[in-house]
């Protein structure tokens, strides 16, 4: 919930003006998702670039009398092509339980958006030992009896709460094991092909500092960003790493 409509405007198009001079959008996805508010214009700045438009939730319903909600075919109406599914603050802040969640991801997937479905612990669940069983939980809950070729878009983004606006950032090999037993995870619900080529990406503050090594982990195949995301060029020098590391292998 941040910029007002003059700044996401310009913020999209110092994004997309940077990306497309440096070509890093021919290798990796670029992706913003701006208040919904500020959705139409951005997607204009944005236009018929590369650079995908995003919602940061949708409604677990299609239509109806559920005021202040936002459905899929709404984003997808105004040319979004993909959704933030179940993030930290919404999960922790709003309280939404995977049941509710596992909805929102159905009708995301059956509406054509590319869902990037959020997963973490809390610290404390970490200095339990139980960070892996959480996740564990929170994939299961959320992806449920969802058929292999309805998810075969989806993205799924870890996202250590304890390192998100806080300064603290788990450690390239955490960020690792994590992304590791995700896909393990992922591998059992359906088979290991899909658990191989489902993107599994870092967002737990994420910057331009610490992009190249979280990148270079052979698990991690991208980042979910917050609070660099508001400036463009820390967001590009990101998107950046990310090329750099799609051309390294």
């Amino acid at each position: 919930m941040n910029t007002d409509l003059a700044g996401a405007v310009e913020l999209a198009e110092s994004v997309l003006a940077a990306v497309a001079a440096d070509g890093s959008e021919q290798h990796v996805d670029v992706a913003l998702f701006p208040p919904f508010p500020y959705l139409m214009p951005v997607g204009r700045a944005l236009g018929h670039s590369a650079v995908l438009l995003g919602g940061q939730d949708c409604s677990a319903e299609a239509s109806g009398a559920f005021t202040g909600q936002v459905s899929a075919g709404m984003l997808t109406d105004l040319g979004a092509r993909t959704v933030i599914i179940g993030h930290s603050e919404r999960r922790h802040g709003l309280h939404e339980h995977d049941p509710l969640l596992h909805e929102k991801l159905a009708i995301a997937c059956e509406s054509g958006l590319e869902p990037v479905l959020c997963v973490g612990e809390l610290l404390a669940q970490r200095d339990d030992g139980r960070a892996q069983a959480v996740v564990e939980a929170q994939l299961r809950g959320c992806f449920g009896t969802l058929p292999v070729e309805s998810v075969a878009r989806v993205v799924v983004a870890y996202e250590p709460v304890w390192a998100i606006g806080t300064g603290r950032t788990a450690q390239p090999e955490d960020a690792q094991a994590m992304h590791a037993a995700i896909r393990t995870v992922l591998a059992d619900l359906y088979d290991s092909a899909f658990a191989a080529r489902v993107r599994v990406i870092y967002g737990g503050s994420v910057n331009a500092k610490n992009a190249h090594a979280l990148f270079r982990c052979p698990d991690v195949d991208g980042g979910l960003v917050g609070g660099a995301s508001l400036k463009a060029d820390d967001f590009v020098a990101i998107c950046r790493a990310a090329a750099e590391a799609w051309s390294a292998g």
